[in-house]
């Protein structure tokens, strides 16, 4: 698996934007969409909406694929 960013086009609120993450994180977050019932871009609609301005969405999409499987390991 390639360390080496990879950018994926998505959609949110009717405008296409580019975000950078290494395979495995593109890789986590689909099957978290998946396990959802949510397209990429609900998700990360979601994401976008709760993040503060000052953080990046790639950074935002990452803490909160961090966050929700730290918060399946503790089940």
């Amino acid at each position: 698996m390639s360390s080496r960013p990879e950018k994926h086009s998505l959609t949110l609120h009717g405008h296409r934007t580019s975000v950078s993450m290494e395979a495995a994180f593109w890789q986590a977050f689909r099957n978290l969409a998946l396990s959802r019932g949510q397209s990429l871009n609900a998700l990360a609609a979601e994401i976008d909406a709760a993040r503060p301005p000052d953080i990046g969405l790639a950074s935002a999409i990452r803490v909160h694929l961090l966050t929700a499987a730290l918060s399946r390991s503790d089940r």
